[in-house]
């Protein structure tokens, strides 16, 4: 089976942490570079996967700040 790319784990795993109830609405997300760490990984994917979950509603991404989760994300 091939290998998910990177910016789709990293959606998966996002989504799966809020629907888990361990990301709260409001928390903030790892940086870019954390990020990057943990998924051994470019900020290309990061920042694609990250821009993915902000349109679908399930974070808000706020320049300068960082990421959090949406106050009301998708069910």
């Amino acid at each position: 089976m091939p290998r998910q790319p990177v910016y789709e784990q990293v959606i998966t795993d996002v989504i799966a942490s809020i629907q888990s109830g361990a990301l709260r609405p409001g928390a903030k997300l790892p940086s870019i570079a954390e990020l990057c760490e943990q998924y051994r990984a470019s900020a290309t994917p990061i920042r694609l996967a990250l821009r993915i979950l902000d349109e679908r509603g399930w974070i808000e991404v706020h320049q300068g700040k960082g990421s959090f989760v949406a106050p009301n994300p998708p069910a």
